[in-house]
């Protein structure tokens, strides 16, 4: 059997949702010249927001900061619904060209650098045969978790279950659920969007939890931002609700961080507000302190409203087994359910479940240190989007891409093939990637990559700080190891060359 042929790019994406869209966009700005292909498993744009069709999808942060920073968000709906996000992808797809870049049906599942050629080889799989790549540059947009397959527990006596149980990542279209008796499993995200979105087709809706989550409401429309477009050009308006937005979002996560006994006490009380103090204290009290997992938006009180009108109810407890007609619960009692939505949870993985290989040499992800938030030590010319647990996603997507950008255009002033991270010393503290309790992080904590306490090895949950380190910050810093073509042994950045500190151009002299 004949090896595939391979095709060269100056830059290869993995993944043609929201972050791979960004990227391209970026790369056509910021480094025209150079050619790229965006590998995509599926068959479709959009990453997420293709990929989840349950009842009710939406963002769970406003569509102002989740959106990117060059295409304004229009709609009246700050809180968007996941079909509007899936249009708001694809049209900027099409109007920057990205998708003229987008290879669909290739699920990649091999990156090998070789340092003799200072490039990636990529292995994809697709449907007509194996194809291979080659790039100067590797960058990983491929989320957090694992497309195939949802994160389900073992629950005893599952098939005994009379009734059809579904996961939310992969929603039968065939599902009626009308008068129906409905549990959603769960108490994040995804769960608190179906209890509301369901309750309304259904006989009667129950979220199951084991614990309570911190709860927040808002408006779905943004009445200033609506307002201001009526006055302003869109990206004015536009930028004005993004940073009013952005730093909102920061302030209330340093209140949460510093003060989490007043903001606790805030949160608990506006959703008292809603739905009375004794269902507060049985269901909306987490044992947690804000923010040590993410909180779940309620826009419009939708839940709330659902719970008051007697459609959807919240039970805390867990579950002892499956039954024919339910579940038994530890307490004794019997929750009586026609369909059962498992909200449990992902399942993470790195840089899409791709094998990295370093020269021969497997590289494990729970055994890297991130660089900047965007890079790992020891692996050469490779980013990897990762977003904000604390804020939207995109905020952090945006500046990994413009940060790639910047480095690629000043190895070309320089005339250097390779960049690689350099590791911390041995007095750094070694700490988890994400400082987050939440069971789906906490179930793979060994598979995730580590951060230290220092920077530039520090995954900083803080936007202000990312843009002047990504942003404006020098590319050349001491800590990132350049080589030349073919020059394998190179002087440790900082050596001779003077730091860039440009926002993305590179016109700072450099000396061999």
């Amino acid at each position: 059997m004949h090896s595939p042929r391979s095709e060269h790019f100056d830059i290869l994406i993995i993944g043609a949702g929201l972050s791979g869209v960004g990227a391209g966009v970026h790369l056509g700005k910021h480094c025209p010249g150079k050619s790229y292909v965006i590998l995509e498993n599926r068959d479709a744009i959009g990453g997420t927001w293709d990929l989840f069709r349950y009842p009710g999808i939406r963002s769970d942060s406003d569509m102002f900061t989740l959106g990117y920073a060059f295409k304004p968000w229009t709609e009246r709906k700050a809180i968007a619904d996941g079909p509007s996000i899936w249009k708001y992808v694809n049209d900027t797809a099409r109007e920057y060209g990205v998708d003229r870049h987008i290879r669909f049906k290739h699920k990649v599942t091999r990156a090998s650098w070789d340092s003799q050629s200072q490039r990636w080889t990529i292995e994809a799989e697709h449907e007509e045969a194996p194809k291979r790549f080659t790039a100067d540059f590797l960058l990983s947009c491929a989320g957090y978790y694992n497309y195939d397959s949802g994160y389900t527990p073992e629950f005893k006596g599952a098939e005994s279950f009379k009734g059809r149980v579904v996961h939310p990542q992969h929603w039968p279209k065939d599902l009626d659920y009308a008068g129906k008796r409905v549990v959603v499993i769960g108490s994040g995200a995804t769960a608190v969007t179906l209890v509301p979105a369901m309750a309304d087709k259904a006989r009667h809706v129950t979220m199951l939890q084991r614990s309570p989550t911190y709860m927040i409401s808002m408006p779905a429309e943004d009445k200033l931002a609506n307002g201001l477009r009526r006055f302003l050009p869109a990206q004015f308006a536009y930028d004005i609700t993004r940073l009013m937005r952005t730093v909102l979002q920061q302030l209330f996560f340093h209140l949460a961080r510093t003060r989490p006994a007043k903001t606790r006490e805030r949160l608990l009380k506006l959703v008292e507000e809603q739905i009375g103090a004794e269902e507060v204290a049985r269901h909306f009290t987490p044992r947690y302190n804000p923010w040590e997992q993410r909180l779940c938006l309620v826009p419009d009180n939708d839940m709330f409203l659902a719970i008051k009108a007697g459609k959807a109810s919240v039970v805390t407890d867990t579950i002892e087994a499956f039954s024919e007609k339910g579940l038994k619960l530890a307490s004794g009692a019997v929750l009586r359910a026609d369909v059962i939505v498992t909200a449990t949870g992902l399942a993470l993985q790195m840089f899409g479940g791709v094998e990295i290989v370093v020269d021969g040499a497997k590289i494990e992800s729970g055994d890297l240190t991130i660089y900047r938030g965007a890079m790992f030590t020891g692996v050469p010319n490779f980013f990897s989007v990762f977003g904000y647990t604390n804020a939207s996603w995109t905020l952090k997507a945006d500046l990994i891409s413009e940060y790639a950008c910047r480095v690629i255009n000043y190895m070309d002033e320089y005339g250097l093939a390779q960049v690689t991270p350099g590791a911390p010393g041995e007095e750094a503290l070694e700490r988890s990637f994400v400082d987050f309790s939440s069971g789906y992080f906490q179930r793979v904590a060994h598979l995730l990559p580590k951060q230290t306490d220092t920077a530039p090895w520090k995954l900083n949950q803080n936007y202000g700080h990312d843009i002047m380190a990504l942003r404006f910050g020098p590319v050349e810093d001491g800590v990132l190891r350049f080589a030349k073509r073919r020059d394998l042994f190179p002087p440790r950045a900082g050596e001779g060359r003077r730091a860039l500190s440009s926002p993305l151009a590179v016109g700072a002299s450099h000396s061999a």
